[in-house]
């Protein structure tokens, strides 16, 4: 069996799309960065990642589906919203999927070669009219808590109508600095953190710092305290 570089061709333009109510569309731009063409498969999905693409009923039309990409071409995919309701008080969250079709094999030899279907997934935010700033981590509100097992976890409450993901949690408390796996707070909700594998320390209140993502996918750090 031959072994074949494991990278995606197809890169795309940006680590999230944020698609605010009043736009007649949004637009994605993909890249093939290799030297052959690739085939593609695009869809929209809401939160379910092994759900079939013909089955899933999405309140967005994304064009086109299925294309083929030239060698260091590019391909633009245009979404629309149908204008299905959706809530107006906070922003929904699906996920755009970009998935390349491996060729067919074209004689018995490539038939032992070890073909990938890269498909990348990142977060599709739509944003009412209503909303007309970003994510913010100046609402926030941290905790420390037990979680009924016994253990003590770090808990941040999300007031705002906006997700919130973060690329970096923290809990600092003398000179003990735990790191926390990041995760995303839904609007009005909240989420408990748990502590990175290998580690297991008591939690005590302490300073928080963590970086959350704005909508560029720019990392903002920001900083509290934990009660």
């Amino acid at each position: 069996m031959a072994a074949l570089s494991a990278q995606a061709a197809i890169v795309i333009t940006g680590t999230r799309v944020v698609y605010p109510e009043q736009s007649r569309e949004v637009n994605v731009r993909l890249t093939n960065i290799e030297t052959a063409p690739v085939l593609v498969q695009s869809w929209i999905d809401d939160g379910d990642s092994d759900a079939n693409p013909d089955q899933i009923k999405v309140p967005f039309v994304l064009t086109p589906p299925v294309f083929r990409v030239e060698p260091k071409k590019g391909q633009t995919l245009r979404i629309m919203y149908t204008g299905t309701n959706l809530p107006t008080d906070r922003e929904s969250v699906f996920w755009l999927n970009v998935q390349e079709i491996p060729p067919q094999p074209t004689n018995a030899e490539d038939t032992n070669l070890l073909q990938l279907a890269f498909r990348t997934r990142i977060k599709l935010f739509f944003r009412p009219v209503a909303l007309q700033d970003g994510p913010s981590g100046e609402l926030l509100k941290w905790k420390v808590v037990h979680d009924g097992k016994g253990q003590s976890v770090l808990r941040v409450d999300n007031p705002s109508p906006y997700y919130v993901s973060f690329s970096r949690v923290a809990l600092k408390a003398g000179d003990k600095e735990i790191q926390f796996d990041p995760s995303m707070v839904a609007p009005f909700g909240h989420v408990s953190f748990t502590q990175q594998p290998g580690t297991r320390s008591t939690l005590a209140r302490g300073a928080v710092s963590y970086k959350l993502l704005n909508d560029y996918g720019a990392e903002v750090a920001g900083s509290a305290t934990a009660e």
